[in-house]
């Protein structure tokens, strides 16, 4: 249990051995914030995982009976964040479930109960006492029931998923593990999440931009509440919802007999000879998520593989499946690979690139076996193009 504000406490669950979040890689494990605001009605926003359910009760214990809890909001439907309502309530059969219209909708067909529910949408307010809770609806950040609660007396923001990270830690606030770190695994997290929905995420920064916020809580992670974190997070949502990039490049490969790895080189030093940040991604030792990210970042990203049965290696079909779900914006594509009889398998990528919005600068580098130097120097011109796109 911890106070992070006079009577509101994180009462959350710490999942130190996650390590994969459906695909997305999680080293540093996860947390699933709950937060218990004791008043003349005792709410809770949010609950946690199945599996967290004693440790959060645990938590509620050292503040409060959980059987006094009256309110239960439940801002995302999603079962790392609603999984355990229906056991709270056998402890507080009386409380309330406060959600969206979605969220109603979901969480009947999660849970198959009649509970009593009281309904919100943007603008509705709710009263416990000395607090007055108001919601904002986030449809699609990141699923049609998601909304936003907002303690005004507080001047809190309970966003859900939304400014979250995968990050289990003691600590429950970003300048206590640093701010550098945790915007790191708020980008990533964005990445892989979030990216899909930039324009509901700048709808919904422009709905809550008008609020005076103190501290943010996310559903995940560490609570921003130095003024400057405020800034800096909520700028780069900015960014990443407008779908911007920087001035760089990814090479995202798999290979075969090490064909396709040779030509992934000489790209990139080739990019690198144009003083272009280029970064290589092999996708034999790297996670899908890691790679996204790094396309998040860049606006120039080159795909590379070499060919089996007439199509892509299954890494690379399998990152490419992951990134048309993504959907980034506002990027250039290059592809490239080594061949041995058959160059079909090519317009996978290609198609597959342009299917996830990114536009192809030229043709693509395909190459019979074994390149060498006279092959390799096939890169000039697609580099040349895309350095001519970087500095406009």
């Amino acid at each position: 249990m911890t106070a992070i504000a006079k009577d509101i406490y994180w009462t959350g669950y710490i999942d130190w051995d996650l390590r994969n979040f459906h695909g997305y890689s999680t080293p540093s494990g996860s947390s699933y914030n709950a937060y218990l605001l004791v008043d003349e009605q005792p709410t809770l926003i949010d609950t946690v995982k199945s599996y967290g359910f004693e440790e959060m009760v645990s938590r509620i214990r050292a503040v409060i009976d959980p059987a006094k809890i009256r309110y239960i909001i439940s801002n995302h439907t999603e079962m790392d964040h609603s999984g355990t309502i229906d056991k709270l309530l056998e402890l507080c059969p009386q409380a309330v479930v406060v959600c969206s219209p979605k969220g109603k909708e979901g969480l009947q067909r999660h849970f198959k109960k009649q509970w009593n529910f009281k309904v919100v949408n943007s603008g509705d307010t709710l009263n416990i006492g000395a607090r007055t809770l108001k919601f904002f609806l986030m449809p699609m950040v990141h699923w049609p029931d998601s909304m936003a609660t907002y303690c005004e007396k507080d001047e809190i923001l309970f966003p859900n998923d939304a400014f979250g990270q995968h990050y289990a830690s003691p600590e429950r606030f970003v300048d206590e593990i640093g701010t550098d770190i945790v915007l790191k695994e708020a980008e990533k997290y964005y990445a892989n999440i979030v990216m899909p929905y930039g324009n509901q995420v700048l709808k919904a920064l422009e709905t809550l931009g008008t609020l005076p916020i103190k501290m943010i809580c996310p559903s995940h992670g560490l609570i921003w509440r130095e003024k400057a974190d405020l800034v800096r997070i909520v700028s780069r949502y900015k960014k990443w919802a407008g779908y911007e990039s920087d001035r760089r490049a990814v090479i995202v490969y798999d290979t075969m007999w090490h064909s396709t790895e040779k030509m992934a080189r000489a790209l990139f030093e080739r990019l690198d000879r144009e003083n272009i940040p280029v970064k290589l991604v092999d996708l034999k030792v790297s996670e899908l998520s890691d790679a996204v990210t790094e396309v998040m970042r860049s606006r120039i990203v080159a795909v590379g593989s070499a060919i089996l049965n007439n199509r892509v290696l299954p890494s690379m079909g399998g990152f490419l499946t992951y990134l048309k779900g993504l959907r980034p914006k506002n990027r250039y594509g290059m592809t490239f690979g080594s061949y041995g009889w058959s160059t079909v398998g090519f317009k996978e990528l290609e198609t597959s690139l342009q299917e996830a919005g990114l536009e192809l600068i030229g043709p693509g580098t395909y190459i019979q076996y074994i390149p060498d130097q006279n092959d390799l120097d096939a890169f000039a011109e697609p580099v040349s193009s895309a350095k001519k796109l970087l500095d406009v």
